[in-house]
């Protein structure tokens, strides 16, 4: 099948060219993100393949159907970047990659709380320049700490048990109980319980409706007094305006994020030469208790190994006509 990537990067292309031996599908690589203004390069392709940067809104959706396209196959996990109503409406059938390695996640998300904690990040650049003093970079024994872990899928489960490991004391929030963290002895509770007790709070929840800006305003202030908030999941589960607010106030001690709710256009990208436009994206970057990175956690060789293997048997199985196990479900729109 003839496939319009949109939005590739050179870490994927040699995979996606090597894993395609096997399914011997006639692949073009755009660097452009698939937008309505882009949306005639997917001219004569019955599939594009779009990365969570691409904006299949009405208009994209809109123009690609009527250029042919009737499969839309997400190299990701969330849709949230796709008006599922319209893609229903108008045929088009939507894939995705629903899990690749949960631990790759976890395991960043890990990481940006020992960094910040033990301020990895600040002691790298101090010591490059020559000062080894000590001042300023005290930390806290994750030992015995109560860690809020809000949505325990996959990803959510794989980081509980990790912060099991080192000895704290997990408290997890989701409409579904996870029955191996009870048996693991997590302990399930209201949003606000954990909130209000935890002295980590990490988001492993999809983007919908119901979760945009779950961690807003009256959230923060229901946290503890220097809580260190870790978000690996979608940028805007966060409000951003407020937890600038939260850190100006000292109230947020610590801020761990790999998601922006604002990153089209900006991650991804290398921007080194530019002035940064966004003023709430520059305004975290000035915070020493705030750690950033480019929606990274999903970046290992078997995360990504997974994903192009995934992604191009979905494709696979539209084009034999077999089911599409990982097909979005519509009806819940």
């Amino acid at each position: 099948m003839k496939i319009a990537f949109f939005d590739t990067h050179q870490f994927e292309r040699n995979l996606y060219e090597k894993e395609n031996e096997q399914f011997g599908h006639s692949i073009t690589f755009f660097e452009t993100r698939l937008t309505e203004q882009t949306a005639n390069l997917a001219a004569q392709y019955p599939c594009v393949c779009a990365f969570v940067n691409d904006r299949l809104d009405s208009r994209t959706l809109n123009s690609i159907s009527a250029n042919g396209t009737r499969l839309i196959a997400l190299r990701s996990a969330g849709f949230n970047h796709v008006d599922m109503k319209v893609a229903c409406d108008l045929g088009l059938h939507v894939v995705r990659v629903p899990e690749y390695s949960p631990h790759a996640v976890a395991e960043h998300a890990v990481a940006l709380i020992l960094s910040l904690n033990r301020k990895i990040h600040r002691a790298h650049n101090r010591v490059r320049e020559g000062n080894f003093s000590l001042d300023g970079l005290v930390g806290f024994d994750l030992y015995k700490k109560t860690v809020g872990v809000i949505g325990t899928g996959k990803i959510g489960a794989v980081f509980a048990k990790i912060l099991a490991g080192f000895g704290c004391q997990v408290l997890a929030n989701d409409r579904v109980q996870n029955s191996d963290l009870l048996t693991a002895g997590i302990q399930y509770v209201s949003l606000e319980e954990l909130l209000g007790k935890s002295d980590i709070i990490s988001l492993h929840v999809p983007l919908t409706p119901e979760t945009r800006h779950i961690i807003d305003e009256k959230a923060l202030a229901r946290t503890k007094l220097g809580v260190m908030l870790i978000n690996t999941s979608r940028g805007a589960l966060i409000d951003t305006r407020a937890l600038i607010q939260s850190l100006k106030s000292g109230h947020i001690g610590y801020a761990g994020l790999d998601v922006y709710e604002e990153e089209e256009g900006i991650f991804f990208e290398n921007l080194s030469d530019q002035v940064l436009q966004d003023d709430q994206l520059a305004r975290l970057l000035t915070f020493p208790n705030v750690l950033l990175t480019s929606h990274q956690a999903f970046l290992t060789k078997e995360a990504l190994g997974n994903i192009a293997h995934t992604t191009l048997q979905n494709i696979s199985d539209f084009e034999i006509g077999n089911i599409l196990s990982n097909e979005v479900c519509v009806q819940r729109f």
